[in-house]
């Protein structure tokens, strides 16, 4: 009786870590979980804040959008939810360039892909900065995004969940945190 209870409780404390970092591949996009990299970054940060808008809030901020902007309107209602992290750092800039690379890596361990990576110079959605686009897909649709938007002196994390056709994700560029960019300044990623 007492080896089944050890070994219930070792198989429980197994389970425990695939629990604190779900797979996306295998359920659904979690908005609260973000790399323990943006922690470290976080506590260097000058200015912080963070917000998640769900689905409730999400349908009450599209009824203020005007109806020329239908498209936009659809693929709002198809969001789950919205968690957005932003982080600005004083004159010195983001101190740790090694942390902003663990949070990339981190999304590449979980099994998103990489979608594009924009490096810009005084163009696209950034000044002097760069923009990361990962995705959890389910045949075509994306179940999950996230933008890691990065300039010399702050840094943006957006995670969308839902289930979005790739055209929905270009109609809610500029809304709720996720950048506008023009699609030709993207090229394509390297697999990591």
């Amino acid at each position: 009786m007492l080896s089944v209870a050890i070994l219930t409780a070792t198989l429980s404390c197994a389970r425990a870590p695939a629990q604190a970092t779900p797979n996306p591949a295998s359920g659904p996009v979690v908005l609260e979980w973000t790399p323990p990299a943006l922690a470290q970054l976080s506590s260097e940060a000058a200015v912080k804040s963070s917000f998640t808008l769900d689905r409730a809030m999400l349908g009450a901020a599209s009824a203020f959008m005007p109806d020329s902007d239908a498209e936009t309107k659809q693929a709002i209602a198809k969001i789950d939810g919205v968690s957005v992290h932003s982080l600005r750092f004083g004159a010195a800039g983001v101190a740790d360039a090694a942390s902003v690379d663990a949070i990339r890596q981190a999304y590449h361990l979980r099994g998103w892909k990489h979608l594009v990576t924009t490096d810009t110079a005084n163009k696209g959605p950034l000044q002097n900065g760069t923009t990361d686009v990962w995705l959890v897909l389910d045949g075509v649709n994306v179940r999950g995004a996230v933008v890691l938007a990065e300039t010399p002196k702050s840094l943006t994390l957006i995670t969308v969940a839902g289930n979005l056709s790739p055209v929905d994700l270009l109609h809610l560029r500029g809304h709720f945190g996720i950048p506008s960019f023009n699609g030709s300044d993207f090229k394509a990623a390297k697999d990591n």
